[in-house]
């Protein structure tokens, strides 16, 4: 991989000048397109102010590229690097072949099987262990659908086989996202949409929403729409007290109050965690049922994320002050959290401290922390706020491709 540790890092923002310059536009005709001032948008081409998902997916559009352009995504040499783009082409066939599994395949094992194995995929996606699930991920998807074809009859046997296509398709769907992979990401959402409400499990049905929504907001220019899917989501999932059921409904009232930070609605964020607060308060433990961790600390981190996205940087480190991951804690919770202070940290000049949660994000969650957009933002605002590089900054900037 080329060394770029000794120039100027590529950011969002110059890539927006870069852009902006060959299309000819000026300042105030993108912020006209893109609803964004144009001093916002100097500031941000020259490093000085942060981009939210919303603003970034604004911009693109008024640019007429992908979100992914912008953020550099995807890092083709990293990839390449990890062998991950060439496992990707599998799992899209497999997804394109969703309905017309290939011809000699043999019968799918037994139910109890492949539940068990869909469950190890879940955790190696919960530890981030993108290569393993890549290498999976296209055998499981053609047997979950064999097996959901062989359970015609209506009953418990064909719900619990949706159920494991459903989450086969969520996995492929947080993978290709972490990655870039927008369009690959949608098709495997889709796929989860079709399979879920036959899993007599609302909650799958609301986990697809969840998911949807997330992609949605950091695609959309219209981050209301993302929430209003939050809202929706919420409306036809009924709190029936039990403890799995209370987690997701929270997990989604966190994820709308991001989408109202990002909106600038502090108040109606405010209100979501007041009420993610509430719910973990009723559940009294801190809960992954669906691989959505959930409970006091998960709402404590999401408040920082929020004052994150609020751009009150010094706020989201005092926040982030009085928060203990347990070591058992989930990886691809920690590392973001970590990543989201090394962002804090880095807008608050200690640069030190940035790099120090940036290779704790990597010890936790290495291929999660290598690929993350925001890690590659901040490691470019690092290498430009010093007039000579510190090694470790520039062996890091080399592992993340920047």
């Amino acid at each position: 991989m080329p060394d770029h540790s000794d120039t100027p890092a590529k950011t969002i923002g110059t890539r927006i000048a870069e852009i902006r310059a060959i299309r000819g536009l000026s300042l105030t005709a993108l912020g006209q397109r893109a609803h964004v001032s144009a001093s916002q948008l100097s500031r941000i081409e020259r490093g000085q102010r942060h981009a939210g998902p919303g603003m970034v997916a604004a911009i693109a559009r008024a640019l007429g590229v992908g979100v992914s352009v912008l953020y550099g995504q995807p890092y083709v040499h990293a990839l390449r690097e990890n062998q991950l783009d060439g496992m990707l082409q599998p799992i899209r066939t497999a997804l394109d072949s969703w309905d017309l599994p290939p011809d000699g395949e043999p019968e799918p094992r037994p139910l109890p099987v492949l539940e068990h194995e869909v469950a190890r995929l879940v955790d190696m996606r919960v530890r981030t262990e993108f290569t393993q699930i890549a290498e999976r991920l296209p055998g499981l998807i053609t047997e979950a659908v064999l097996m959901a074809q062989a359970h015609a009859a209506p009953g418990r046997a064909r719900e619990r086989a949706f159920r494991a296509v459903a989450e086969v398709a969520r996995s492929a769907a947080i993978v290709a996202y972490r990655l870039g992979y927008m369009d690959l990401a949608r098709l495997a959402l889709a796929r989860m949409a079709a399979a879920a409400p036959h899993s007599g499990d609302p909650r799958q049905v609301a986990i697809e929403r969840y998911e949807r929504a997330q992609m949605s907001h950091a695609e959309s220019s219209r981050p209301d729409r993302a929430e209003a899917m939050m809202r929706r989501a919420l409306r036809d999932l009924d709190d029936d007290r039990d403890r799995a059921t209370r987690a997701v409904r929270g997990t989604l009232q966190l994820r709308a109050a991001m989408m109202a930070a990002t909106q600038g609605n502090m108040t109606g964020a405010a209100d979501w965690l007041g009420q993610a607060a509430e719910l973990a308060d009723q559940i009294g433990e801190e809960t992954n049922d669906f691989a959505m961790a959930f409970g006091r600390l998960n709402v404590q981190l999401n408040r920082m994320a929020v004052l994150t996205a609020a751009d009150d940087h010094a706020g989201a480190l005092a926040c982030a002050e009085g928060l203990r991951l347990p070591p058992d804690y989930p990886q691809m919770r920690a590392a973001g959290f970590w990543i989201g202070k090394a962002r804090s940290q880095t807008w608050t000049a200690d640069h030190d401290g940035a790099l120090e949660s940036l290779l704790e994000a990597k010890r936790l969650a290495p291929q999660m922390t290598r690929y993350h957009p925001g890690v590659h933002e901040t490691v470019g605002t690092l290498l430009r706020a010093r007039q000579r590089t510190p090694e470790a900054l520039r062996r890091f900037a080399r592992w993340s491709g920047v």
